[in-house]
């Protein structure tokens, strides 16, 4: 039964599946992804800059019942709210079209992880892009950022290989989401190869099961750099938890469907840990 079961899945139809799921999760281009966050950017920031005009226009005749000053101190506090808005926006736009370090925008990244994404995903649904592109794109341009501050700042000293359980195969009795170093190396997953990477590259690496098990790992683990395998909700998600701990983002591949023997690029694991971990020294 279980050979019937592992021809029907490496037969030719389900080759053709899988080739098709692949190409369907393959990242769009930088140039695109950048042109998308951007926009998105820029959107919001005309939609917030007419907000504060419009909060300063509408009681403006209020505010000279009360004192003939207070017109004008409201209007320098508005303009000092754009003037702040329009500059942290600009220097946001500049790190992400520049993938490098600016003043503040490290600081300024934090905050876009933590309360701009969901605002982008809303405004990108108005614009008609769906979910997806908009954490697509959001992942890359963080992971251009976070090689940028791996370049140019500070290089991590321990790196982390944060996995989702899902990588298993779902036969598989062994339990490694406590233990990875439980896995019996028989190749029927992925696993396998990554912990040949990690004793390779000499990282850590861990199995988690969910959101709160990452965030344990990550607390016993104090890595200074994640690179993170989930799918688009928990990848976005884990990212902005974890901020401003850097997290290097990579989506699963799914050809059997959500959280079912999902696979992984094992060569871009292994580019991003050649790029990161040469610098450490």
């Amino acid at each position: 039964m279980e050979e019937s079961q592992n021809e029907s899945r490496t037969g030719p139809a389900s080759q053709a599946v899988e080739k098709q799921v692949f190409s369907d999760f393959s990242p769009p281009s930088t140039g695109s992804e950048k042109l998308i966050i951007i926009s998105l950017v820029a959107l919001f920031g005309i939609i917030a800059t007419s907000v504060l005009i419009l909060l300063y226009i509408v009681p403006y005749y209020g505010f000279s019942r009360i004192s003939a000053y207070l017109p004008l101190i409201m209007g320098a506090v508005t303009a000092l709210a754009v003037a702040l808005l329009i500059g942290s926006l600009g220097l946001l736009t500049a790190v992400f079209a520049l993938g490098h370090d600016v003043p503040f925008s490290r600081k300024l990244r934090s905050v876009a992880i933590k309360l701009l994404l969901p605002v982008l995903v809303g405004l990108g649904k108005l614009a008609g892009f769906r979910r997806e592109q908009v954490q697509h794109a959001f992942v890359a341009v963080n992971n251009e950022l976070v090689l940028a501050q791996c370049r140019n700042g500070t290089p991590p000293r321990s790196v982390l290989l944060l996995m989702p359980h899902c990588l298993q195969d779902k036969d598989c009795e062994v339990k490694i989401t406590h233990r990875v170093e439980n896995c019996k190396r028989c190749g029927k997953c992925t696993i396998k190869d990554l912990l040949g990477l990690a004793e390779k590259y000499d990282v850590h690496i861990a199995v988690a099961t969910g959101g709160t098990i990452a965030r344990r790992i990550v607390i016993d683990t104090r890595p200074d750099l994640i690179i993170a395998v989930a799918c688009e909700r928990d990848l976005t998600s884990g990212i902005q938890d974890t901020t401003p701990l850097p997290v290097y983002g990579i989506f699963n591949q799914r050809p059997f469907g959500p959280c079912l023997n999902t696979r992984v690029a094992l060569d871009r694991v292994e580019s991003v840990l050649r790029e990161i971990l040469p610098r450490r020294s």
